[in-house]
């Protein structure tokens, strides 16, 4: 399994959301670029970087900073956050991300993103799809950096891209995310049964090693984390057997 770390990038600072919120925020007094660099240093091959602002604007308004984590960094960067357009696709490619990462479109506008899929490739996107349990145990899809209800599954979401080759899903439950309360691995488990062919990305509440060899053991390609890292409860020593070099 892979480790990805998360920077969460909010008016140019690294932060850190509980479930969501934008009013329930932890500041990181942490430059974002010099950030990056240390995950490459640790080991890392991937990075996974969110514009907070462009997920509720639409903006890429952090993009200077995260041009800059691209230029200065070798990892494999997947970027996510208000994209909603084919040229604010195209021009991440142009910079040198690896993948685009694309939520609240893929569920409002899925011919658009279809397209896009067979267009640029599905090796380059990311279905980034959030969900909140219903009270049957059923994953519904939020949008809009989570502050609207998207009115379909998440079964429903992938089954749409299946014709059109989706690789790429990144799951997250809303209701672990920066919440530290341990990620949903029955949540993860059905969907590595239902879509084997997918690569997985699991996020939200990795707490600490033992979570990831958890998710680990149940087959999952890439897991992300973000406040862990940042608080230093997973130590660079623990992540050996995850890491490139290992």
């Amino acid at each position: 399994m892979k480790i990805i770390p998360a920077i969460d990038l909010r008016q140019g600072q690294c932060v850190r959301l509980f479930q969501g919120d934008f009013d329930r925020q932890t500041i990181y007094g942490k430059d974002p670029v010099a950030l990056a660099g240390s995950y490459q240093t640790m080991g890392f091959s991937n990075l996974h970087i969110v514009d907070l602002d462009g997920a509720r604007s639409g903006q890429q308004e952090n993009q200077a900073i995260i041009r800059s984590i691209i230029d200065s960094s070798e990892l494999a960067v997947q970027v996510g956050g208000g994209i909603r357009s084919a040229q604010q696709l195209e021009s991440w490619l142009d910079a040198g991300v690896a993948r685009v990462v694309i939520g609240s479109l893929a569920i409002i506008r899925p011919r658009l993103v279809s397209e896009w899929l067979v267009s640029y490739g599905p090796e380059k996107i990311v279905l980034a799809l959030d969900v909140t349990l219903d009270e049957t145990g059923t994953p519904q899809l939020a949008t809009h950096g989570w502050t609207r209800p998207g009115n379909i599954t998440l079964w429903q979401c992938i089954d749409t891209y299946l014709d059109v080759g989706l690789q790429h899903v990144l799951c997250t439950d809303i209701s672990r995310d920066g919440a530290m309360t341990g990620p949903n691995i029955e949540l993860y488990a059905q969907l590595i049964g239902k879509y084997p062919q997918i690569q997985l990305q699991a996020s939200g509440g990795v707490r600490d090693i033992n979570d990831l060899k958890a998710l680990d053991r149940i087959g999952l390609p890439a897991a992300i984390s973000g406040r862990a890292l940042l608080d230093g409860k997973i130590d660079s020593t623990e992540l050996t057997t995850f890491l490139p070099a290992a």
